[in-house]
């Protein structure tokens, strides 16, 4: 074989190596790294690597601690993402009208998005001020006392909500969109000389021509939501999510344990089962998007 056709053979290997290079080193080594330190007690400050084998997991699991944190990870998923995702495609539906300024009214939606992270959070703990906030004079002026939102689980949980809600929904809604735009308008052309209204349109063509748009959004709200750690972390100012830990998602319970308390073993397990739910609830997210766009 000449070194010619050897090298046109070797090409696209070589174009695609710089990618599995860094996936390697910044991916899949990281990821066995904490496997391994999940078998040992690691104290940073005490000293050297010492191995338990499966210690951690069964510290891990009778942690009161760790069960309270996925708790309320659930919680504010749930609270955020599930309205997040109906707003999203219902604001998507509308833009998908014909619409004077769409373009404008695409990057109003969008703004939201392109703001940091830190500013959201900032700016949403200024309005939940107890006595001095936005909320607080609106509830105020509406004959409600004030409400303290950090104080107790279901406001401080809404309160996080709403900031994921904020930012992602015009995220998601732009994604659902565009696909919906790449449905073929003869579909909806047929289905309206067939007697199919706008919503039986809507739910007969449009959702099953955008699933892969839907599985997709799930998945990456599903990930999003177990790994939430900045919002409620500002929202708070501590790692511990409250006096009665009322808000502390699994990744603030991993930053105190691996970053405040230095145990990095017991930090690197919790990353590992936290990897393991983020794999499981997005399969489960995934089958329950297929099935309903089934049905629908």
């Amino acid at each position: 074989m000449s070194f010619a056709r050897r090298g046109r053979e070797a090409a696209p290997y070589l174009f695609i190596a710089p990618f599995f290079v860094l996936f390697a080193t910044f991916g899949l080594y990281p990821l066995l790294r904490t496997a391994w330190l999940s078998l040992h007690r690691w104290d940073l400050l005490a000293g050297p690597v010492e191995f338990t084998g499966l210690a951690n997991y069964a510290r891990l699991f009778a942690d009161p601690f760790f069960y309270n944190a996925l708790a309320n990870t659930a919680s504010i998923f749930l609270v955020g993402a599930v309205p997040q995702l109906v707003a999203a495609l219902g604001i998507a539906a509308l833009l998908d009208r014909p619409l004077r300024g769409r373009t404008a009214w695409q990057a109003v939606v969008l703004l939201p998005n392109v703001v940091p992270v830190v500013a959201v959070a900032l700016v949403f703990t200024q309005l939940f001020m107890r006595d001095h906030g936005l909320v607080a004079r609106i509830l105020s002026a509406l004959g409600a006392g004030p409400l303290d939102w950090q104080a107790h689980a279901w406001s401080a949980h809404l309160g996080v909500a709403i900031m994921v809600l904020w930012r992602w929904t015009g995220y998601h809604a732009l994604l659902y969109l565009a696909a919906m735009q790449s449905v073929p308008r003869e579909l909806h052309e047929a289905a309206a000389l067939d007697g199919a209204s706008r919503a039986r349109s809507f739910r007969s063509v449009t959702l099953p021509g955008i699933r892969p748009t839907l599985l997709f959004t799930a998945v990456v709200s599903t990930i999003g939501g177990v790994q939430l750690f900045t919002e409620p972390r500002l929202f708070g100012g501590t790692s511990t999510g409250g006096n009665d830990r009322q808000f502390q998602t699994l990744v603030m319970y991993l930053h105190e344990r691996g970053f405040e308390q230095l145990d990095a073993g017991y930090a690197a397990t919790i990353s590992w089962v936290l990897f393991a739910l983020c794999a499981l609830v997005a399969l489960g997210n995934t089958a329950l998007v297929r099935r309903l766009v089934g049905r629908w």
